[in-house]
């Protein structure tokens, strides 16, 4: 039953390759007589005036533009370090900044053995507000360039070279916390906590930094990464705590979350390299889990950005039959290959369903008899398909950062690509999730993690649901998969109202294309991605089938 099609992504990828130079032991032994490192070469300025520098930095460049730049930040000789840098406007803007909000006193900088031109240090100092005072310290790292220009060494400035992963327009900063902790619950009133569910810690970061101002709680002293604003707020990354100095008053913030979902969905991806999944509510929206591996990773269940595969084929389905184009019981055939726009498009193995109807094609996801339809549409049909009856694309506010989805408009063999899932249509666990929920009720409801009430958001609305008769044969269409097509072994078994739909990304450079499952059981939809690692039905079906059998 496994048809999916060997799709060459259309499309190149960019490796990046890092040189790295010897290393030596800082502040100690050489004079710089015999360096560890290549001396630089000389080249001749174009006037005959004095050379200029170039190569690799040696050794002795390395220590000794180090030292001269942890002294003087470490001294408060903020414009004699800036001044060592590529950047020295905002070196200095930020150490300034630095000095004056995180309340440091007694810095000392104390560097680690280099790696050619990166080398790492260690901040020891003491957090002085108010009445409280309490010691602090941290590793960060200052990588070395030489200057175009004049040849000479200078530190190469970043915002993390103050503290790991700052970002421009972030800030250390100590104080009274921007917002008091949370004492975040699931539906039930089950305390959620970022030690007993890890990977819901960046979750829960972002509910108390936008949230926590509305509960009851007050706010403590902290040192904590002040991030820079965003204009959109579904990218704004939230504040991160460092340090406590004095307790706050945790203020209990309600979630649409469901422990026990939370809790299927954290074991079924625990342990995988990567793997993601999430689950939502199909008659109201509400976000039930969300799962990450590794768990204090990126949130790729909620703001990945992959191609899903067959799983498109849900929105796709249901757009040509909405067209009149196709129904279950028609005749659809699935050949072995079709060109669209010059590029020929081949199934898996060479399979194909010569004279299937569409119910077989969609049940065995072969991709053929959904591309060979490429020719009956226009550029911009899938799009709004999407957008329009499934919501993808739309602006969500869900209450956390989220990547809602984009199926961009395309043409010729992208747009056929498109159809099922590659070219340029990327989503994330959630918004299959949520695909496969609106195909179970047949209309779309804004996922969302917290109640609109608390800030008066407006929810993301699509402009139609689907035609009934559309709704009707979809879900009948997502039965037979998960009956007897390629969703059948990881949903054996499972009874109620049932759909499934498999789906493997193929990716440039990658041995195995990205696995994604989507299913629903009655008024649960969950999905998964597990990448890299080959089928969807054998590779991400265990996942949402442990989300769906733990209600």
């Amino acid at each position: 039953m496994r048809r999916e099609v060997k799709y060459g992504l259309i499309g190149g990828s960019v490796a990046l390759v890092a040189g790295v130079v010897g290393g030596f032991t800082l502040f100690g032994g050489s004079d710089g007589s015999a360096p560890q490192a290549v001396r630089a070469a000389d080249a001749k300025s174009g006037d005959g005036g004095p050379t200029v520098p170039t190569g690799p930095l040696t050794a002795k460049e390395v220590n000794t533009t180090t030292q001269m730049f942890l002294t003087a930040w470490q001294s408060g000789d903020i414009d004699k370090a800036a001044a060592l840098t590529d950047d020295p406007g905002a070196a200095r803007s930020a150490l300034t900044s630095f000095a004056q909000q995180a309340k440091f006193s007694k810095v000392t900088l104390k560097p680690g053995t280099p790696t050619g031109s990166k080398v790492p240090y260690t901040v020891n100092t003491d957090i002085a507000y108010k009445s409280v005072k309490t010691p602090f310290s941290y590793d960060s790292a200052l990588t070395l360039q030489r200057a175009k220009a004049t040849g000479k060494p200078q530190v190469a400035w970043q915002p993390s070279t103050l503290y790991p992963g700052l970002a421009k327009g972030d800030e250390l900063r100590t104080g009274e916390a921007e917002a008091p902790p949370i004492k975040a619950v699931d539906r039930n009133g089950v305390e959620l906590t970022a030690k007993d569910h890890p990977t819901l810690a960046a979750v829960l970061d972002s509910l108390r930094t936008k949230y926590g101002n509305k509960t009851n709680g007050k706010p403590g002293v902290e040192l904590y990464v002040h991030r820079a604003k965003t204009a959109d707020s579904n990218k704004q990354q939230p504040d991160k705590t460092l340090k406590v100095l004095s307790q706050g008053t945790p203020g209990t913030l309600r979630t649409t979350l469901d422990a026990k979902l939370q809790a299927a969905a954290e074991n079924a991806v625990k342990g995988k390299k990567s793997a993601s999944a999430a689950a939502v509510k199909p008659s109201t929206g509400e976000i039930l889990a969300l799962a990450n591996s590794p768990a204090n990773g990126f949130n790729l269940a909620a703001q990945g950005s992959l191609a899903p595969g067959s799983t498109m084929k849900i929105v796709t389905a249901a757009m040509l039959m909405d067209k009149g184009l196709t129904a279950p019981d028609k005749k659809d055939p699935c050949p072995k290959f079709v060109t669209v726009g010059g590029w020929k498009f081949q199934n898996l193995n060479k399979s194909e369903i010569p004279d299937g109807t569409f119910a077989q094609s969609f049940a065995a996801s072969c991709n053929n008899a959904f591309i060979g339809h490429a020719k009956d549409l226009g550029d911009d049909d899938l799009t709004n398909e999407a957008r329009d009856v499934f919501g993808i694309g739309l602006n969500w506010a869900t209450g956390i950062p989220t990547f809602d989805g984009t199926v961009p408009v395309m043409h010729d063999a992208q747009m056929a690509a498109s159809l099922i899932g590659q070219g340029g249509v990327r989503m994330n666990p959630l918004n299959v999730a949520s695909i496969a929920a609106t195909a179970q009720s047949g209309s779309f409801r804004q996922p969302y993690i917290v109640a609109a009430s608390l800030d008066n958001r407006t929810f993301a609305k699509a402009a139609r649901t689907m035609k009934p008769d559309t709704a009707s044969n979809l879900k009948a269409l997502m039965k037979l998969t998960a009956t007897s097509g390629t969703g059948a072994e990881a949903m054996q078994g499972i009874s109620g109202d049932i759909g499934a739909k498999t789906g493997s990304a193929e990716v440039d450079n990658q041995d195995k294309p990205n696995a994604w499952f989507a299913a629903y059981r009655d008024d649960l939809a969950a999905a998964a991605v597990v990448p890299a690692s080959g089928h969807g039905g054998t590779n991400a079906g265990p996942l949402v089938r442990a989300i769906l059998t733990a209600n």
